[in-house]
């Protein structure tokens, strides 16, 4: 059991691991050996977690989640299988324990009456500036 939070644990059989050739650097390597890793998880599916999380987690993962709701995690960046394994599990875990905070509830508040004359002095003083930018009329100075 992989432990997010104090609420959701994921059982690792619901986590699917695939290895894939990385590129980059790594000489020879790059051919031969399957060092990056692609982390597959079916959010859609699991039971591990509630309806709120789950919209939450899909709004977060935007692009890495497929129609089907199954969240995948790529990671390339390191040159050992080991390390790619555990920063697409790091990267997973992060992401879940995002998604399990419940957003901030917003009030609703007012602007103060300073910030209010303030605007309002900025407008005239704008205005002001604008109305004297004009063609000058038949009479007055140049």
């Amino acid at each position: 059991m992989i432990r997010v939070t104090q609420t959701i644990s994921i059982a690792e059989s619901e986590i699917e691991e695939r290895f894939v050739r990385s590129s980059g650097p790594g000489g020879q390597n790059v051919n031969k050996v399957a060092t990056g890793v692609q982390l597959r998880f079916n959010a859609a599916g699991s039971p591990s977690l509630s309806e709120p999380v789950r919209r939450r987690l899909a709004a977060l993962a935007g692009g890495r989640m497929t129609q089907e709701g199954i969240l995948i995690i790529d990671a390339r960046q390191f040159r050992t299988q080991e390390q790619n394994r555990r920063d697409a599990l790091d990267r997973f875990i992060a992401l879940l324990r995002k998604a399990a905070q419940p957003p901030k509830r917003r009030y609703a508040t007012r602007p103060s009456a300073a910030s209010r004359s303030r605007r309002l002095e900025s407008k005239r003083r704008k205005s002001q500036t604008k109305r004297t930018r004009g063609p000058l009329r038949r009479g007055e100075d140049q």
